[in-house]
């Protein structure tokens, strides 16, 4: 019990730590997407999106890979073996090496053929766009093998570095911003080159510090190379590599698709929609980052029973914090997006919308690839969800081959997210034991109480407004006290409750004793 309390107050410390960065950082990044849109315009925003775009996914291959090598990493410190540590790190190295190698080869390969006719891209800034190409490939390879570093970070649950490093990059990427809007040399190039020269100097600032800070960051290839363990790995970070790299190219292959039949300008607004996802995304990924570790070392410590009770709250709150700022963002994007952006791209509106819908979806089981991975037993669970990723691009091709409109992808992508969903239950149960019943009536239930309830609401002054700022405030206050009370009396059980006083008692306590 005692162990139990000591995780969840160190959980709750470090979301709080990235609480305060994410509180000084989103309204910088949502400024700095403003600045960008209108220095670009929206032909060469849409242009970025489509060829640098890639770039922007790479936070979320390193993200995905990163978790890989974190396993195992924070699964030794589960079981207190140091120089086990040291051969993951070494391991992990050689791993991403190679790893980073393939992909800047299938990234050259692919080049070839978009800027062959793929996309569509005026002649006159075709060459602006390949060079970009070039500045996304160097900074893959940078991304990549820096992944064993970020694994590190996250198994030592260092929350505070992981912020500074946040506000580091909001505040130079907002540098960037008013760069491009007084520079009189081309603004994509710049921006290009820029955005990956940034990519680049957080990598090796990320590194300098692992090797300064942690003992177990030791390169020594020969002394900590062990067979077993590299075998193991090696199957493990194939599988995960399976599918990160499915849905990174489906992913790609969404906007390339978007781009082939509808242009740029729609690509503008797929990227502003990623833009709104991304940062109320953060609310939630913020906490899977300080959650996640406990959920592997819990099984490192063969604490099946916490693992799984932290995996199921944690899709549970996860779910919360998005749908908090989610319900009443989409009932009033029409108006936020003209209040955040001098000119809306077309289907900017319905693609934040549908996207942010499919977000929500997506966190009722987005610890359980965490739980299965705590098992090291993935190969199943990432084949079955490479074909689900890969199935979305044919389909969405044939749909826009017969006519149907752009929003009809981002409709697939909910219906994808459900058949992820279904399989990540299957699973969870299969390998970890989850109780199916457990989850439908403790997560699956009582989440869609709360966000329909809310919805029902907060959708009132809609009939009884006309649009505008009062109005907002109004869907705002409205949604989040129903969705406060609702969260008290269904929301949490009883056990979620004491413990979220518990941790609200520890804080408190310690802030009177420090004054």
């Amino acid at each position: 019990m005692q162990e139990t309390k000591q995780a969840a107050n160190r959980v709750a410390k470090n979301t709080g730590i990235l609480y305060v960065q994410m509180g000084l950082t989103i309204f910088l990044s949502l400024y700095a997407t403003r600045l960008i849109l209108a220095a670009l315009g929206a032909e060469d925003f849409g242009i970025f999106n489509v060829v640098g775009g890639a770039i922007a996914m790479l936070t979320f291959l390193n993200t995905a890979m990163s978790a890989a090598s974190q396993r195992f990493m924070s699964f030794a410190q589960g079981e207190g073996n140091f120089n086990k540590q040291k051969q993951i790190f070494n391991i992990s190295l050689i791993l991403h090496f190679f790893i980073a190698i393939t992909i800047v080869i299938l990234l050259e390969i692919m080049g070839y053929f978009l800027f062959d006719g793929i996309l569509k891209i005026s002649p006159d800034r075709l060459n602006v766009a390949t060079m970009i190409y070039q500045f996304l490939i160097i900074s893959t390879f940078f991304t990549i093998i820096s992944v064993p570093y970020d694994a590190i970070i996250n198994s030592h649950e260092n929350m505070l570095l992981v912020a500074i490093l946040r506000i580091v990059e909001i505040t130079l990427k907002l540098g960037i911003a008013i760069f491009i809007t007084y520079t009189s040399f081309d603004k994509l190039y710049v921006f290009g080159l820029l955005m990956a020269s940034l990519t680049v100097f957080l990598l090796i600032i990320r590194q300098i510090y692992c090797h300064k800070k942690y003992k177990e960051v030791t390169i020594n290839f020969k002394s900590y190379y062990d067979k077993a363990l590299f075998k193991e790995m090696t199957s493990f970070a194939g599988w995960s590599f399976l599918g990160s790299a499915a849905s990174m190219i489906t992913m790609q292959g969404m906007t390339v698709l978007i781009n082939s039949f509808f242009g740029v300008i729609v690509n503008a607004a797929q990227g502003i929609a990623l833009q709104i996802t991304g940062q109320i995304m953060a609310f939630s990924n913020t906490m899977l980052k300080a959650l996640n570790p406990l959920i592997v070392k819990s099984e490192g410590e063969d604490n099946r029973d916490r693992m799984l009770k932290a995996s199921i709250t944690g899709n549970k709150i996860s779910f919360f914090l998005l749908a908090f700022f989610a319900i009443p963002l989409i009932i009033e994007m029409p108006y936020v997006l003209d209040l955040w952006l001098k000119d809306v791209p077309k289907y900017a509106v319905i693609f934040c919308q549908l996207n942010i819908f499919r977000s929500m979806v997506s966190q009722l089981t987005i610890t359980f690839p965490t739980a299965i991975g705590a098992t090291g037993n993935i190969k199943k669970s990432q084949l079955v969800e490479s074909i689900i990723w890969i199935l979305l691009l044919p389909i969405s091709y044939i749909m826009f081959k017969s006519g149907t409109a752009p929003e009809t992808i981002y409709i697939n992508l909910i219906f994808m997210v459900i058949g992820f969903s279904i399989s990540r239950i299957y699973f969870t149960h299969r390998i970890c034991g989850l109780s199916i019943k457990k989850y439908f009536e403790d997560v699956l239930l009582r989440a869609l109480i709360v966000a329909l309830v809310t919805a029902a609401f907060a959708i009132s002054p809609i009939l009884l407004m006309s649009e505008g700022f009062a109005r907002l405030i109004i869907v705002c206050l409205v949604s989040s006290i129903v969705f406060l009370i609702l969260i008290l009396t269904v929301g949490l059980n009883i056990s979620e409750k004491t413990l979220i006083i518990n941790m609200g008692k520890t804080v408190f306590t310690k802030k009177i004793k420090r004054s």
